[in-house]
């Protein structure tokens, strides 16, 4: 393989798929990338076995072939280059880089040692927009498990068909959107992705075009012209979230998403450490917001709002809330209860948006 490539793309390329290039691993090869050349292009590849990207940048290609080099290495040796036209050669098992008056020798291994990426048929799968998707992976994410007693809570429940949902909950709190799917082709699915195979989709399709996708086996592909993602399922079955969303919360709040991050930011500051509790008394033009800790202290703050209902006293965890109100666009929100027991739901109240979140309420100890 010979081939000269600008230094952008190189750099590009590589920091593309570094992030699915393992930190340690047992199997050598993981820590490089696969380099394959093909006209006037080379294709980049990295995998941590779970997650796999492949991105394809524009090179002048002489003669063709393929190496695989140790992908970090390369990537900060890319960095340091000069702004110059970077040729690559491979010979034998060694990759050869030139660029201006430097010269380097990486030992690589053979092409063939690099695990096969999943072969996935595009065409009969789904077609989503970019925007959609970075949308829903956004508004959900934040929500999944991280506790590996419940291993399909460590997923993102994904719906596929006229339309997308994806949900996600850790047991405490639940994060639930819906948007249109025009491109689903007919075909329906349902899958469990793992939040960082979902996370490189958001980082990497980062434009408004569309995206392809297909099921293959136990793994999810997501291609466009120049990137591939691949990534292994979560295989179980997923709970039915309905069940747990309330129908029936009456007492609503209707408060200025900003400015009750930041009242919940103050508070969470001398929360307990284990329980991070804050109690929340709402009445019809505001909301008291409360904090106990024995061995730290106390805090009080207040926040106007809209409250219909009776009076109620609820506690929460503060993180979740944060994460919650994170998530949510811009403006004000709509927060509903039922009781202090009850779960607590909260939406965009001017958004058309179909975006709905819960949050399990913590009891109180007066």
């Amino acid at each position: 393989m010979r081939l000269t490539i600008t230094r952008q793309n190189l750099q590009r390329g590589l920091a593309a798929v570094s992030a699915s290039i393992p930190g340690k691993t047992t199997l050598p090869v993981l820590s490089n990338v696969l380099i394959e050349s093909e006209d006037h292009s080379v294709w980049i590849s990295g995998t941590d076995l779970d997650v796999s990207i492949r991105v394809r940048v524009p090179a002048e290609v002489s003669q063709g072939g393929a190496i695989t080099a140790p992908g970090r290495k390369l990537l900060e040796l890319t960095r340091e280059l000069p702004d110059q036209p970077v040729e690559l050669h491979a010979r034998g098992h060694q990759l050869e880089i030139g660029c201006g008056n430097s010269r380097f020798k990486l030992n690589g291994l053979p092409s063939e040692e690099f695990p096969n990426l999943p072969v996935m048929d595009f065409d009969e799968g789904w077609s989503v927009g970019e925007d959609s998707l970075r949308q829903l992976i956004r508004g959900t994410a934040f929500a999944v498990s991280t506790e590996e007693s419940r291993p399909i809570l460590n997923g993102v429940y994904w719906e596929l068909g006229d339309r997308m949902t994806m949900v996600a909950t850790n047991g405490h709190r639940l994060a639930k959107m819906e948007v249109d799917a025009t491109g689903a082709k007919g075909a329906t699915g349902a899958f469990i992705v793992p939040p960082a195979a979902l996370a490189q989709v958001e980082r990497l399709f980062d434009g408004d075009g569309e995206i392809e996708l297909w099921k293959g086996g136990n793994h999810l592909g997501f291609r466009s012209a120049n990137q591939e993602v691949y990534t292994r399922l979560i295989e179980g079955t997923y709970p039915n979230y309905e069940q747990v969303i309330p129908k029936d919360n009456d007492k609503v709040a209707r408060v200025d998403k900003e400015a009750m991050e930041a009242t919940v930011r103050r508070m969470a500051v001398l929360a307990s450490d284990q329980t991070h509790r804050i109690k929340m008394s709402f009445e019809s033009d505001r909301v008291h917001l409360d904090v106990m800790t024995p061995d730290l202290g106390e805090a009080h703050d207040e926040l106007e709002l809209d409250y219909e209902g009776e009076a109620l006293r609820i506690g929460f965890n503060a993180h979740y809330l944060i994460e919650v109100l994170r998530n949510m666009p811009g403006g004000d929100v709509r927060v509903a209860f039922k009781t202090a027991e009850r779960a607590a739901t909260i939406v965009p109240a001017d958004s058309e948006l179909d975006y709905l979140c819960l949050v399990m309420p913590l009891r109180l100890v007066d």
